[in-house]
């Protein structure tokens, strides 16, 4: 990963408390699994940052490398990697991901 394209990443994640990186938009997710992250995110009624991936092939790559997670999307709370689309599923139907969002927000 290039120092620049580091740089951009490290910056979306420090001025967002919560970052999904994402193939699409809010309003358009272009996979089903982005829509999946979308929609749990959603329902949790609270501010989030998105980054479409699709846009920047450096960023698409290099955030893979940061998390060392290979597929898109990837949620990030508070600069930490809390993973793709099923891992915030079944985080979701357990409870977990909303006390991670009231825990930050409480902050």
């Amino acid at each position: 990963m290039d120092i620049e394209t580091k740089k951009v990443i490290e910056q979306i994640l420090d001025n967002n408390k919560i970052v999904l990186f994402m193939k699409g938009s809010k309003l358009m997710p272009m996979c089903g699994f982005s829509n999946t992250a979308i929609q749990i995110l959603n329902t949790l009624n609270t501010d989030y940052f998105t980054y479409d991936i699709l846009e920047n092939e450096n960023i698409r790559q290099a955030i893979k490398e940061h998390s060392s997670w290979p597929t898109i999307p990837q949620l990030y709370i508070n600069r930490e990697f809390v993973g793709g689309a099923d891992i915030m599923l079944e985080l979701f139907e357990q409870g977990e991901l909303q006390a991670q969002v009231e825990t930050l927000l409480a902050a």
